[in-house]
């Protein structure tokens, strides 16, 4: 008898993947946990493996759609199998199957609709699908009231919305800015590259950023003498117990304790009112190169030594690079950082990843000539190893004066690292 392979549960929370490649056609015969197909969610490709071994006989879904967690990706059989019989469902594999309904928690221990429809998951807190329907029809999504698993916004719920506001009288209308220009038509030499699944996912998120949250920018320069020094000192140490020390496990721990010290920096904002994280979870944007970015989060990061963030940068780093992440590891950040210097850029004006307040950017390091003033009071010129700190915040939730408090106190630590 035909068997089904159905959409696994790739993460908590997640109700859609996207399909991305099939490694297999019909008529292909294939080994039981044998990769099958790749799919993506929250720009992470996960291999579904075959249940059974047989022939493909029908793909269900095919490259580029979405496809809900339970749904029919693909039927396998045995050569010459009709698809009549009624085929039984299986998991993708004996890992992925979709876990029992969790026990009941008091009310107390749930996460509130605003917090899981603003939290979502770091990268995630929309599905692509929905940040899509959203940008085509200028959707706020904080006007959509979520019916998925603790308040998260479904498909249906945004089409719902769409539907209502048709039946709605209709306001007077906007003055509307100038379109752009469209596109020219390809001449003799051109060509088109067909987007990416990664690539669209984030267009879809970096468009809806913009679109809602009013983006301010604030920079600071910071001296790295400190830090530079200590990670001479102490790079072959941490090389000897496997760990590579970068300037990026600094920022990240510079970023982690000053968050804590201003935690109206760790929050998101929602119209019920601003929603304060308990945990300190930072984003690592991370480049792929031409594929694109993903950016891992480090759990905690409050509670990390040195030594344990470095290795969880290293860690995260290598296996986003290696295309080894899981769903999990790319949601429920609470603050980003981006350290764009890697490529010599000095700042930057990054864009806010949504459900969080701001995104600290890091330039390249430098030796620069400055002023520098010694313990008498006199002024001399030296040459410094020094670094901007560029903060994009979200307005609404932090103003000019407490946004440079929080980046004072990541140059005050950096600057007086010990």
């Amino acid at each position: 008898m035909p068997t089904k392979v159905l959409v696994p549960l790739p993460g908590e929370g997640v109700e859609e993947v996207t399909v991305s490649r099939w490694l297999k056609k019909e008529g292909d015969a294939i080994e039981e946990l044998e990769p099958l197909v790749e799919v993506n969610t929250d720009k992470v490709d996960t291999e579904v493996p075959a249940p059974v071994s047989g022939v493909v006989l029908k793909i269900m879904v095919p490259e580029g759609e979405p496809a809900k967690v339970g749904s029919v990706l693909a039927i396998i059989g045995q050569p010459g199998e009709s698809l009549d019989d009624e085929p039984e469902p299986q998991p993708a594999a004996a890992e992925t199957q979709t876990p029992e309904p969790a026990p009941t928690q008091p009310p107390a221990a749930q996460p509130s609709p605003v917090e899981e429809t603003v939290r979502g998951g770091g990268a995630g807190f929309i599905s692509p699908v929905v940040a899509r329907i959203a940008a085509e029809h200028g959707v706020d999504l904080r006007q959509v009231k979520g019916t998925g698993l603790r308040g998260r916004i479904t498909k249906k719920d945004v089409l719902a919305y769409i539907e209502q506001r048709k039946q709605a009288p209709t306001p007077p209308a906007p003055v509307q800015p100038t379109p752009p220009q469209p596109v020219p038509a390809p001449a003799a030499g051109d060509h088109i590259e067909p987007h990416s699944i990664m690539r669209r996912q984030i267009a879809e998120h970096m468009a809806v950023s913009k679109r809602t949250i009013p983006h301010v920018l604030t920079v600071f320069e910071v001296d790295m003498s400190r830090v530079v020094a200590h990670r001479a000192a102490n790079k072959a140490a941490f090389e000897r117990n496997g760990v590579r020390l970068t300037y990026t496990a600094y920022f990240m721990m510079a970023a982690a304790q000053a968050l804590r010290v201003y935690p109206r920096a760790n929050s998101a904002w929602s119209d019920d009112g601003l929603l304060v994280y308990g945990d300190v979870n930072i984003g690592m944007a991370t480049s792929l190169g031409e594929d694109g970015l993903i950016v891992p989060v480090i759990k905690h990061a409050d509670n990390l030594s040195l030594m344990g963030m470095a290795r969880a940068v290293n860690d995260l780093a290598t296996r986003a690079r290696n295309r080894q992440l899981t769903p999990d590891d790319v949601r429920g950040a609470t603050f980003s950082v981006t350290n764009h210097g890697i490529s010599g850029s000095l700042f930057a004006f990054p864009v806010i990843p949504q459900g969080t307040s701001g995104i600290l950017g890091v330039g390249a390091l430098q030796k620069r000539p400055v002023v520098v003033t010694d313990e008498t009071g006199s002024d001399a010129i030296a040459i410094r190893p020094m670094v901007y700190l560029s903060f994009v915040f979200d307005h609404r939730i932090l103003d000019g004066a407490t946004a440079d408090w929080f980046v004072a106190k990541v140059k005050e630590i950096l600057e007086n690292w010990s």
